[in-house]
């Protein structure tokens, strides 16, 4: 969760630690991050709504997201970077999801892997996917939690979901 301490707020993102404050934000080594992750920081603490709706929905479906050029680079740079790298490949998969800190979703649904990740302390992502068969391609799918769009604006989103990717590749 988030915490506040002598006016800093710490917030952990994608399991990383960063500090908020009147100076900016920090990591833990005391540096500037990527300016990608001081967008979502500073967004999700400027919009952070009271409301939760753990309820799971596909980026497509929220309803703020109004650019198809959004949809497109979450799909190629979240969900397709996924299957091309793990593709006929599902053990390794969860060995990478496990070591980028996700764990087993309780949500019971017909795939071959349901792992969610908290990617920041009130939103999670659950990345779902199915390997290839004789009869289908392999699919991934990665739905946030509904209130995640009153949290994050949907470039914000997108990109928090091309990261989490790139976080599971390097674990790979």
């Amino acid at each position: 969760m988030d915490k506040l301490k002598n006016n800093k707020l710490f917030v952990n993102f994608l399991d990383n630690t960063y500090c908020i404050s009147k100076d900016g934000i920090k990591d833990a080594s005391e540096n500037v991050p990527d300016y990608r992750i001081c967008i979502i920081l500073a967004k999700y603490i400027l919009l952070c709504p009271r409301q939760l709706d753990p309820d799971w929905v596909s980026f497509k479906d929220f309803k703020r997201e109004a650019h198809f050029a959004n949809v497109n680079f979450f799909s190629s740079e979240a969900e397709q970077v996924i299957v091309r790298r793990f593709s006929g490949k599902k053990n390794k998969l969860l060995k990478a999801c496990i070591k980028a800190d996700g764990f087993k979703s309780k949500v019971d649904l017909p795939y071959d892997l349901s792992i969610q990740f908290n990617v920041l302390p009130r939103i999670s992502l659950l990345l779902l996917f199915n390997d290839n068969d004789e009869e289908f391609s392999a699919q991934c799918i990665v739905l946030f939690q509904k209130h995640s769009e009153f949290y994050l604006d949907p470039e914000s989103l997108a990109i928090a979901g091309s990261m989490l990717s790139k976080k599971i590749l390097e674990a790979a």
